[in-house]
Parts: C-alpha cells; sequence; structure tokens
C-alpha cells in the first residue's frame, strides 16, 4: 500500500464527507493506492455514524471510535500502530489542511529520501492571538530540540516513512514535538514544505490558549527524558552528591575553625549556635534527598505499562 492517511478528530461531522471526497479524488488522480484511519477521539456530534457511512461506500475507509476524549496525541498513536502504507500522512480533519499536498510530501518521502515532512503554513488564517504565540513557540522548540530547519513543528499536515511511526512513541500531548521524537529515535532526515492554509469552514476550533503553557512544558519534559530520561541518576545523583559534598565540607570547616579557637584559648558560643551549622545540616539532607530520587527514578524510568492503554469502543476494518 502507498500511503495511510491519519484523521484524528473530534466533533467534525460537517466537514468529514467533503475531506474524504477530496482526499478520493487526490489519490484516484495519482493512482495511489491507499487508506484513511479516522481516529474519532470520543465525539459527542454524529461524526462516527458519519465515518460508518463513508466505510460502506469505500473499502478505503477504516475507523477507530475512543470511548471518550484522550487528545490528539493518543489519536494519533493509535492511527500509527495501524497504518499499512510505506507513506503515512497525517492531517487535520477541519479541512484547514490541503489534500492536494498529499503528492508533494509523497515524493519527498518516496524520491528525496526524507524520513519526516512537516507543513509549514507560511500564510495562515489565524487570529493574532494564536499566530503571535505560535511564532515564539515554534522558536523555543526549535532552540531546545536541535531541529533547526522546522518553522511549524504543530502543523497537523506531516508525512512520515512507515518506520519512523512504527518506532516513536507519541504519549500525553506530544504530538507538538513528533519532528523531535523521530530525531531522538535517530530519524534525523527532517524536511519542511511550504503549504496551503485555509480558513475553517465549520465549526470553531477546539484548542485554547493553555495549549501554549501546556506545550512549554511539554517541551521541557521531552528535554529532560531525551537527555536524562534512560539515566535520571545522572542529573539527580550529580545534583545531589555535589549538594552533600559542599555541605560537608562546609561543615567541615566550620568544625575545624571552632577547633583552633578552643586551641587558642578562646571559648565563644557553641558551634550549634551558628545558623550556619543548620544550614549546612539542612543541605547535607537535601543532597541525600536528591541523590535518593536519582536511583528510584532509574528504577522506574519509564516503566508504565499502561502508558498507552486507551479504551476503544469499536473499530472498522482495523486490527482487533
Amino acid at each position: 500500500m502507498d500511503i495511510s492517511v491519519i484523521v484524528p478528530l473530534f466533533n467534525e461531522e460537517e466537514s468529514l464527507p467533503e475531506l474524504f471526497a477530496w482526499i478520493e479524488r487526490v489519490m484516484q488522480a495519482n493512482g495511489f493506492s491507499y487508506e484513511v484511519i479516522f481516529v474519532n477521539d470520543g465525539s459527542t456530534d454524529h461524526s462516527w455514524q458519519v465515518i460508518e457511512e463513508l466505510s460502506k461506500k469505500s473499502d478505503a475507509v477504516k475507523g477507530i471510535k475512543f470511548r471518550r476524549n484522550y487528545g490528539k496525541s493518543p489519536a494519533l498513536f493509535c492511527g500509527f500502530k495501524e497504518a499499512q502504507g510505506d507513506v503515512v500522512i497525517t492531517m487535520d480533519a477541519d479541512l484547514q489542511d490541503s489534500p492536494d499536498e498529499i503528492p508533494g510530501l509523497y515524493q519527498m518521502i518516496k524520491e528525496e529520501g526524507y524520513d519526516l515532512v512537516s507543513g509549514y503554513k507560511q500564510k495562515r488564517y489565524d487570529p493574532l492571538t494564536k499566530t503571535i504565540p505560535t511564532k515564539l513557540f515554534n522558536a523555543t522548540a526549535r532552540k531546545i530540540s536541535g531541529v533547526h530547519n522546522l518553522h511549524d513543528f504543530n502543523c497537523g499536515l506531516k508525512a512520515y516513512r512507515k518506520d519512523v511511526v512504527k518506532n516513536i512513541e507519541v504519549y500525553g500531548e506530544m504530538h507538538r514535538y513528533i519532528p523531535y521524537l523521530a530525531k531522538n529515535a535517530g530519524f534525523d532526515k527532517i524536511g519542511e514544505k511550504v503549504v496551503h492554509h485555509q480558513a475553517r469552514k465549520y465549526g470553531k476550533s477546539k484548542f485554547g490558549l493553555n495549549r501554549f503553557f501546556n506545550g512549554y512544558l511539554d517541551l521541557l519534559t521531552l528535554w529532560f527524558l531525551s537527555n536524562f530520561g534512560k539515566k535520571p541518576m545522572h542529573v539527580f545523583g550529580f545534583l545531589g552528591s555535589i549538594v552533600f559534598l559542599l555541605s560537608f565540607v562546609a561543615l567541615l570547616i566550620l568544625g575545624i575553625n571552632k577547633l583552633v579557637e578552643l586551641s587558642n584559648g578562646i571559648y565563644g558560643n557553641l558551634v550549634t549556635d551558628s545558623a550556619w551549622f543548620y544550614i549546612f545540616l539542612t543541605s547535607m539532607l537535601i543532597g541525600t534527598q536528591l541523590f535518593l530520587a536519582g536511583f528510584i527514578g532509574d528504577l522506574v524510568s519509564r516503566s508504565n505499562p499502561s502508558r498507552n492503554d486507551y479504551q476503544i469502543e469499536e473499530k472498522i476494518r482495523c486490527e482487533k
């Protein structure tokens, strides 16, 4: 199979028939063998009924229905798991991503050898309250991730070599950083394609401003995991050892200084009367706790067996 198109969605019943018809026209015009996997992320409208109707008209339609709303990352994770195409395309269901971009994205993966190609909506039809924070967010993401050639990390329109989606773990809200995840997994040939961005035709955006704050927190988490996730002892143990040693040396100096005073016949306050004694002692305890945190973190690092356990109510033509 040439292409798998994965479409995560939440309450997009109006746009789904038009989106699928558009994808179908593009695929048939280019002679691609394909599948379209709609992942219904707990919609409360008639989105799943629309997907069922589409599946009756075309064998290319597959569907996954979550029992409740989990978010875009879990939807992509499950879609990636089911994808069979040599090239995997992701796009949003709101018709703001153009299926006409699919042939160009496919060519960059198959002929130009990219592992991942991210869309870049150079001209956007979003309000300033969304575009300005997006620019700041992307600038930070480029700096921290080291993927310097991408202007829009969070663009929903992306293309992947099949090996990429089968070897990365998208969880929580990490869909914003899939290029970073791919890079950390060893897929570092990452490209960008300027794509057409359309104004929303139906409904309204499902994302609020809080996603930008969450995005920064997720970026810091991913940075930590990519650098220290497999060896948390390297950061906590190191910090704990430094704090403990410095505090121990300081206490030792305080004690030696008191012994020198006593040997010279100077009888003043007790060592325990000094506030520094308790500061250094507390610092030693903090250093010990940091060291133990690193040790425990090493034991439990990335060991949660239910991280990607999502309750799927129903599937269409997907592996049971």
